[in-house]
């Protein structure tokens, strides 16, 4: 049993918050260079060099990447060999938060209660979600996830009998209908299958995944490939204002479900599609 003091987790996603919100990770930094290069209108080239331009200010002034600096999502990958002390786990995360965006002076965005209101002024609570799997390390994987883009996402509780090309319609309808309100260009997370929440979550996590990374199996693969060319076929464009590159990616999760349904979830995310990964 290995033992890891939660103070190490605070601290760590403290750490993350702050990298995340101003710095994009070495898959999406490519993959916005290589749109500014692919671009085929005048207008979108000249949006995506913007986005260029922002990213450099914001690394030589050290400011975000953009100002809604997100709800924090945590996934934690705990090994069953891991043994926390010194504390509660989920209490850690939380003060990490706080840490993070407080020190880092980021912009507080989380409401206490979705009713009344009232700013919690130091972005938590977080959005945690926990998995339990081999092993003695803990990786974390951290996403601050802005709303502009969150709101435009969706769950469709389809019928077996609608197939993949109803999973398809259901990823063009969700995209079609965000528009430029998710600050395209996007990344696009699906979740096929599981229940009504397994989905959502499979397509939140999906957002996470490094781009450079294809799924196992083959037909997934080939939706991917398929949707992202259908995507930017819709001439969205960056920004919204017309052009060849409405999508960076598209990545898919599939997991099993009941013989009676085909849940489908699509989580868009802006041109930034923050996250960060560590191992403990």
């Amino acid at each position: 049993m290995r033992e890891i003091p939660v103070t190490v987790i605070t601290e760590k996603i403290a750490e993350m918050c702050i990298q995340a919100n101003h710095y994009l990770s070495e898959d999406m930094d490519r993959a916005l260079k290589d749109a500014v290069e692919s671009e085929e209108a005048p207008l979108g080239k000249k949006i995506l060099n913007q986005l260029q331009e922002n990213l450099t200010i914001a690394d030589q002034e050290m400011i975000p990447i953009c100002q809604d600096t997100g709800m924090a999502v945590v996934f934690m990958e705990i090994g069953q060999e891991v043994h926390f002390t010194d504390g509660n786990l989920e209490d850690a995360i939380n003060a990490g938060v706080a840490k993070g965006y407080t020190e880092g002076y980021l912009r507080k965005s989380v409401v206490g209660d979705p009713i009344e209101r009232v700013n919690t002024k130091d972005n938590t609570p977080a959005v945690i979600h926990y998995s339990i799997v081999a092993g003695d390390k803990v990786k974390i994987t951290f996403a601050p996830k802005g709303f502009g883009s969150e709101n435009m996402s969706r769950v469709f509780m389809l019928k077996p009998a609608d197939g993949i090309e109803g999973v398809k319609n259901a990823i063009l309808t969700a995209v079609k209908d965000a528009g430029p309100n998710a600050c395209p260009p996007m990344v696009v997370g699906v979740g096929i299958g599981g229940t009504f929440e397994k989905s959502a979550m499979m397509a939140k996590q999906a957002l996470t995944r490094n781009l450079d990374e294809k799924p196992q199996i083959e037909w997934v693969r080939n939706l991917e490939q398929e949707m992202l060319q259908k995507i930017n076929e819709l001439g969205i464009g960056p920004g919204g204002l017309g052009g060849t590159t409405t999508a960076l990616a598209v990545n898919i999760n599939t997991y099993a479900t009941h013989i009676a349904g085909l849940p489908v979830a699509i989580n868009i995310c802006c041109h930034v599609n923050r996250h960060v990964v560590c191992e403990v």
